[in-house]
Formats: C-alpha cells, structure tokens, sequence
C-alpha cells in the first residue's frame, strides 16, 4: 500500500509564506511525476505545480514567481514553497505522485489534502 502524507498547511496574512511537504510511503519502487494540486470552495481542482524525476517543473500561471516546486529524491519527498501569498490562494491543497510499486506501474495516489488559508 501507498500512501502520500502531506505537512505545512496553517493561516497566513497575505504577502507571508508557507511551506508544504509532502512524504510518500509504502512499497514503492520508483517515483514518476510529482505535484500539487488546489481547490478553492466552489472551484474544480486545478495544478499548482509539478515536477519530473530529473527536476523539469512546470506550474500555473496564477503562481509564477511566488510558489517553487522541489523534490528530494532520497526521501520521496515533494515541497511548495509559496511565497507573497494572497487570499485567493486560499484553498485545500493535494499532493500528487505517479509512482511505480511492486505490483503496479505508473499508478496514481493523492493525499489527503493539507488546508491553507490566506487571511488578514
């Protein structure tokens, strides 16, 4: 079994930071693609950023120049650090990873959701 396990979601004023992490655990072999997703109340969810084994990283619009993604290998493990953060992006955040175990290839797991909320 696989799970991801994410961290560092809380309240912060606007124009603060935040650093989410996110672990992933179980029978894993290899680890594809990794990201983040949000979803605002009322909103579909939509891909904050995401990053390849080998670094490449791509991330919305609506956060170029505030969140940076970044992986470590090593401890299976994903972060966002968003910085200048605004109220708008208030919104459960979900890690997400394309990984391969022992049974299964390319199989894709959530998180459960880590809530973050940009208020003065």
């Amino acid at each position: 079994q696989v799970q991801l396990v994410e961290s560092g979601g809380g309240l912060v004023q606007p124009g603060g930071s935040l650093r989410l992490s996110c672990v992933a655990s179980g029978s894993i072999v290899s680890i594809n693609a990794m990201g983040w997703y949000r979803q605002a109340p009322g909103k579909e969810r939509e891909l904050v950023a995401a990053i390849t084994t080998t670094g490449s990283t791509n991330c919305a619009d609506s956060v170029k120049g505030r969140f940076t993604i970044s992986r470590d290998n090593a401890k299976n493990t994903v972060y966002l650090q968003m910085n200048s953060l605004k109220p708008e992006d208030t919104a459960v955040y979900y890690c997400n990873a394309d990984l391969n175990t022992y049974f299964r290839t390319y199989l894709e797991v959530w998180g459960q959701g880590t809530l973050v909320t940009v208020s003065s």
